[in-house]
């Protein structure tokens, strides 16, 4: 705790050994993963995939993505915590050392599953991880909460995957990458190289968001370097400060912009999703963004009756402007030729159908910003990032409660010396605003669940 205030770090990591994680994985498939060290002498991931070129499963991929565009991290172990990060015991040292009452644990290798090729391979990767870190993470007072991965490729095999995390391993929440790399139309052969991306709120994804809306669980989106995900401005960097720098942030400004002008949040009012490790100071922004175009795009735009100037008030404006250079009679014989090209009634928008027209029409009535006050969303926050401090002021009092504070533990930029110090006298909150910041705000983001699995001396403290 930290000043009598439950702390709960709402984005901590596992960091899987795949000789492990291959334990759990049914024997066809454990010779499909493993260690490599690639040409700089770094160790990764191995998986042997399915390869669109032969139709074979032979294409070996190392993750994080050793080179090119997107690169993956490498020399990323912190020397605080990557011990902790494999080893629990070492773990709750840690928490108990800087007041972490609880700990919710996203997988490391994990954020690349829905990158694999073999449909059914990335099932079977999901569920070993999933027995894998529930196993791990029994005991421990019920401090450690694992964060089940259900597997994209397949949207009934996913449903039923996180239906057995919830149901069957006991877990609070699952986690889904941004998206799903699937092939580019103009370039299907060099598919993965060259590749989009299917949002997690496209139509498809459907039944995973009515899922956890049955189940009341949220739906953590978390994505990574270096696994073939579209990540924006991220797939155009070939170096790994650039990458890290763009991925987080570009992978759910898109993931958030998809869910709400997709629909998914009107679709789904009482879905709660949150965006996680891109930290939380581009919010403002982004929201104000998101306001902006729906009102003036949206719900004040009327593309079937565009302005169109009168023919004389351009003609009148026209020779005012050129009079003096032109001759008249040429001058208005050009204005009506110039509004004719740039006003033709030839394109009358009536005759348009309705889709070609009309873009997020679903959302005409609801302005996105009401998805953040009803809690639909939530972001994260380190120890070093000022982003809460002037989220309140941005957005008003709903500012306070969209950040998560999440130490990042295991990862290469985690702060673990007084992580939570550092995050509370970022700023000088107020008693209730620190309180949402270090646990608040994730007890409504992972919801009943988490609240009423807390360990027993933490319950009087909710």
């Amino acid at each position: 705790m930290y000043q009598g205030l439950l702390v709960i770090d709402a984005d901590a990591h596992k960091i899987e050994n795949p000789l492990v994680l291959r334990d759990y994985l049914e024997p066809e498939y454990r010779d499909r993963i493993g260690l490599a060290v690639d040409s700089l002498g770094d160790q990764r991931a191995r998986i042997v995939d399915f390869n669109p070129a032969t139709g074979q499963n032979d294409l070996t991929r190392m993750f994080p993505q050793p080179q090119g565009l997107g690169k993956g991290g490498f020399r990323n172990l912190h020397p605080d915590t990557t011990l902790g990060a494999m080893f629990n015991r070492r773990r709750i040292e840690h928490m108990d050392q800087e007041g972490i009452d609880v700990q919710v644990i996203f997988g490391t290798l994990n954020l690349v599953f829905s990158s694999v090729l073999d449909q059914d391979f990335g099932i079977a990767l999901c569920r070993a991880y999933n027995n894998y870190i529930a196993n791990d993470c029994q005991g421990y007072n019920n401090r450690l909460k694992p964060i089940g991965v259900i597997p994209l490729q397949d949207v009934d095999a996913a449903v039923a995957e996180m239906y057995r995390c919830v149901n069957e391993l006991g877990m609070i929440s699952v986690a889904v990458a941004p998206n799903l790399p699937v092939p580019h139309p103009k370039a299907p052969d060099a598919f993965p190289d060259i590749r989009m991306g299917k949002t997690i709120s496209h139509p498809d994804f459907e039944p995973l968001l009515q899922a956890a809306v049955d189940l009341d669980i949220a739906i953590g989106i978390h994505g990574g370097p270096g696994s073939y995900m579209v990540g924006g401005i991220s797939d155009y960097t070939e170096t790994f400060v650039l990458t890290h720098i763009f991925v987080q942030r570009n992978q759910q400004q898109l993931a958030l912009a998809r869910m709400v002008f997709d629909g998914a949040f009107e679709r789904f009012p009482t879905l709660r999703v949150g965006f996680l490790e891109g930290g939380c100071g581009w919010l403002p922004d982004l929201a104000h963004a998101f306001h902006e175009h729906w009102e003036k795009r949206i719900r004040d735009f009327d593309p079937k009756h565009p302005y169109r100037p009168s023919l004389m008030e351009f003609t009148k404006l026209l020779i005012q402007e050129r009079g003096s250079h032109s001759n008249n009679i040429n001058l208005i014989s050009q204005a009506k030729n110039l509004f004719d090209l740039m006003w033709n009634a030839q394109h009358d928008p009536t005759q348009i159908q309705d889709e070609s027209l009309y873009e997020h029409f679903h959302i005409r009535h609801r302005d996105p910003l009401e998805y953040f006050e009803r809690g639909q969303i939530f972001t994260s926050f380190e120890s070093d990032d000022p982003g809460p401090a002037y989220l309140h002021i941005a957005m008003g009092e709903v500012g306070k409660r969209l950040a998560c504070f999440s130490g990042d533990y295991g990862h290469w930029d985690g702060v673990l010396r007084n992580c939570v110090k550092d995050a509370a006298t970022v700023a000088d909150y107020d008693q209730e605003h620190l309180g949402l910041l270090l646990g608040g705000n994730a007890l409504a983001l992972y919801g009943d669940r988490l609240r009423q699995s807390l360990p027993i001396e933490l319950m009087a403290t909710v």
